[in-house]
């Protein structure tokens, strides 16, 4: 994102579907740009916490176990499911132990495959989902 201003949880939400959230996420990283370093420890360590461990479960209750907390994406178990800080984390951020490490408003569910869109991905990898109405004909629509 172009802006400094830091985004939230509660603006995330205002957005009512998948496509839209995704874009307020998307960071436009690239595979193999180094982003910790040597000091990757820092938030290895931070992940294995109790405290986060902790919070983790949380979110993914709050979210109702929803891939970007959206209705309908689903997503199966809280041990396979990721947690996303909505602002990206510096090593400062875990050498200062600052708000956005455990604020809620900066964190987010998503499955693997939405993370990796966050930081990664483009437009042709989104996924489609299909669905159902009744007395269709089409055993499967594409929805975006």
């Amino acid at each position: 994102m172009a802006t400094n201003k830091l985004r939230s949880y509660e603006e995330l939400i205002r957005l009512d579907n998948y496509n839209d959230r995704l874009a307020y996420l998307r960071i436009f990283g690239r595979v193999g740009e180094d982003t910790f370093g040597f000091d990757r420890y820092l938030n290895q360590q931070f992940y294995r916490s109790r405290e986060w461990k902790e919070l983790r479960k949380k979110i993914f209750l709050r979210d109702n176990g929803c891939d970007l907390g959206l209705e309908g994406y689903d997503l199966p178990d809280p041990n396979s499911v990721i947690i996303h800080h909505i602002n990206p984390l510096s090593v400062d951020d875990f050498t200062t132990g600052t708000d956005l490490l455990l604020n809620p408003s900066n964190l987010i569910t998503v499955s693997r495959w939405t993370h990796n869109l966050i930081h990664y991905g483009d437009a042709e990898q989104i996924p489609i989902s299909y669905s159902r109405s009744p007395n269709d004909t089409c055993p499967w629509k594409k929805t975006r």
